[in-house]
């Protein structure tokens, strides 16, 4: 009678069993979260920005808008629903290989298949022109697999980690003699770097990115096949953003340190 008993007890239990959360259950995950330390620097609001832009005579976003399977949403949770980062925190300059037109069209057509697919938030072509391929909000598709320093986000198990989800990629059309695989080329133009330090600092300020967070394609680059921007002139852009800053009044955002 007792194991009969049991017996019954024990079939009684086994829908509430069933009820249990399975995720306590599940793999463990193959991988922390990653984070970057606290940079220490408050966005600023809107208004300040506009002001920003209008000291500096940055020209018009010209609207360019990147096709769907190009681009996606910056991710809040991991596979296993950690949550993981997904604000801009690094800033990531490109250039194009081809014409800023060709890479606009080339962004506008729809790519199914993942590895064709790809883009940056804005473009800057070689007289200055700011041309608006992914909201800042959005994900876009610049650098595959990358890290800054060791920190990276991975989304999936299987995925070796991108920087996507915190990164905002700005590209500069290169010249007509780098429309190619040379390791070098004639350079950027001067409104290139006069805007390009504009934009930047705007982000900065927009989101709190120190300039020690700015950074280039090549260095986040894992896959060791990307070098651009190449002939890129830090001493220009440096110069052009220090005045920059100065007219804005937002030297506070070049911390002078690393943040990593």
């Amino acid at each position: 009678m007792a194991t009969a008993a049991a017996s019954r007890s024990a079939r009684a239990l086994l829908p509430l069993l069933l009820l249990v959360p399975l995720a306590s259950c599940g793999p463990r995950p193959p991988f922390e979260v990653q984070t970057l330390a606290e940079a220490g620097l408050k966005p600023l609001p809107a208004e300040q920005l506009e002001a920003c832009a209008a000291k500096l005579r940055l020209p018009p976003e010209l609207p360019r808008p990147a096709d769907a399977t190009n681009f996606g949403v910056r991710q809040r949770r991991d596979a296993f629903g950690r949550e993981v980062p997904h604000v801009p925190q690094l800033i990531v300059l490109h250039e194009t290989v081809i014409s800023a037109a060709d890479t606009a069209r080339r962004f506008a057509t729809p790519h199914p298949r993942d590895d064709d697919q790809a883009s940056y938030h804005l473009l800057l072509d070689r007289e200055g022109q700011r041309l608006r391929i992914v909201p800042d909000a959005g994900r876009a598709f610049g650098a595959g697999m990358a890290a800054f320093g060791d920190f990276t986000v991975r989304i999936r198990p299987q995925s070796v980690g991108s920087l996507n989800n915190v990164a905002l990629h700005l590209s500069l059309e290169s010249p007509p003699d780098g429309r190619g695989d040379d390791d070098a080329h004639s350079g950027y133009t001067a409104e290139q770097y006069r805007v390009a330090a504009g934009q930047v600092l705007l982000w900065q300020a927009a989101f709190g990115i120190p300039i020690s967070r700015v950074t280039t394609h090549q260095a986040v680059d894992r896959s060791h096949s990307r070098r651009d921007p190449r002939s890129f002139r830090w001493q220009a852009f440096d110069a052009a953003w220090r005045d920059a800053a100065q007219r804005c009044g937002l030297t506070a955002y070049d911390r002078g340190r690393a943040t990593l």
